[in-house]
């Protein structure tokens, strides 16, 4: 039977989006998220129990978090609200509890706030009122890591659920169900090319609300011949241009991705590496590149090879000159000679050690013979009397104190065990 998806509005008949009309009405419908909803998932449990506690969904957006909520609202036959944390308020929330002692209240309410990252600090713990009612349940839902966004009193009261991007096989199931429903609805019967539901449900980007609107448009924009209607693979390219691409500089998007960046050149796999840096610049982000290579140059390579960080300086140079899209060619030559670098954090762990020691307050004045002495009284302080010039000694060096008394025996930098540093080493070790 066909759904009744419109409304009237003035002389004007609308229609709801394919998205919405495909809403799964329960659990299993829902495509995916089988760590969530497989029947032995312990989220699936508690959702059959009809015992939930306060919730965050989180994850992209199109991968089922809104719908997941509907169900479980429909299931423990609870009214369901739905606020968005950008337009609403508390007063909003407070216009809800007053539903409570009405017939629509009357199994208890579910809260469904989205985009809760928006709400402040004193909003998110005004929230905190409302989590400990037992006859409202609040799903909170948010793209953004809750750990950086959402505030500790609200994530102690709430259990955390990741709402992962679907696979294309995922995704493929719910381009299918839309055809079928636009079949139904307008009568017709489609017939995509070879490659039309895989191509769509690839481009979509793990985004089931994506790959729907582009069977809508297909659909709506088919050239017709009769009642059977062929869809094209051309076509469907055109419908989903760039929509697979998530992407989002100050998102988990942004540093997920630039994470994976330098992770794989420091694991010394240039095709992940080149690759992680396809998906960057396809963002548009060359800042971010930029700085990360430097970083990685001093970081992961350091003195294995430390003429890296000069060829890669100049690699950032000419992709900043150039701009994109040419910049990725000199971005490319310096992952992938950093990716097959010989590698060494030494250097890295020299400083973060020391570092380490400067914050927790170890602090003490360098030994008197190092202190500056090139002013009037310098002498009367003490200051330089037993300093020794190495270069006035054989092969430049002389055995003196350097570091402060109480830190005189500590070590800092240790010899990598790549070819330049265990020169250095054999180096000093002769001298000393």
């Amino acid at each position: 039977m066909t759904p009744e998806p419109y409304t009237v509005s003035g002389t004007y008949t609308v229609l709801e989006p394919l998205a919405e009309r495909a809403r799964p009405t329960t659990l299993d419908e829902v495509v995916g998220q089988r760590h969530l909803l497989a029947p032995t998932a312990l989220f699936r449990r508690a959702a059959d129990s009809g015992h939930l506690p306060n919730m965050i969904f989180y994850g992209p957006s199109g991968t089922g978090k809104t719908t997941v909520a509907r169900i479980l609202a429909a299931n423990t036959h609870r009214a369901l609200h739905r606020l968005n944390a950008t337009t609403a308020g508390l007063s909003d929330i407070r216009d809800i509890i007053d539903t409570l002692d009405g017939i629509s209240g009357m199994n208890g309410v579910l809260l469904y706030l989205e985009e809760i990252q928006y709400f402040n600090k004193k909003q998110q713990q005004s929230l905190l009122e409302f989590l400990e009612n037992g006859r409202i349940m609040m799903i909170a839902a948010t793209t953004e890591n809750p750990y950086f966004t959402i505030f500790n009193a609200v994530l102690s009261r709430s259990t955390v659920f990741e709402f992962h991007p679907l696979t294309p096989e995922d995704v493929a199931q719910a381009v299918e169900r839309g055809f079928r429903i636009e079949e139904e609805r307008l009568g017709l019967t489609f017939e995509p090319e070879d490659g039309v539901i895989a191509h769509i449900a690839q481009a979509c980007g793990g985004d089931v609300r994506k790959a729907l609107s582009a069977v809508e448009l297909l659909c709506s924009a088919s050239v017709r011949d009769g009642t059977h209607v062929r869809v094209t693979l051309a076509d469907a390219k055109a419908s989903t241009q760039r929509s697979n691409m998530r992407y989002d500089r100050d998102g988990d998007a942004h540093y997920d991705l630039l994470s994976a960046f330098q992770k794989s050149i420091r694991g010394s796999d240039p095709d992940a590496a080149v690759y992680y840096l396809a998906r960057i610049l396809a963002g548009g982000d060359l800042q971010s590149v930029c700085r990360r290579l430097l970083v990685i140059a001093a970081e992961d390579i350091g003195l294995a090879y430390p003429q890296a960080i000069a060829v890669v300086k100049a690699c950032v140079d000419a992709a900043l000159q150039i701009g994109l899209p040419e910049a990725q060619l000199p971005l490319a030559e310096g992952v992938l000679l950093l990716a097959t670098s010989p590698k060494s954090n030494t250097a890295a762990k020299a400083i973060w050690k020391a570092s380490s020691d400067v914050a927790a307050g170890k602090t003490p004045d360098p030994p008197p013979h190092l202190r500056d002495a090139h002013y009037k009284g310098a002498e009367k302080l003490g200051r330089g009397l037993t300093y020794q010039y190495p270069h006035d000694f054989p092969r430049r060096w002389v055995a003196q104190q350097y570091l402060p008394d109480a830190l005189k025996d500590t070590v800092y930098y240790e010899y990598g065990d790549n070819k330049l540093e265990q020169a250095a080493k054999k180096y000093w070790e002769e001298i000393k």
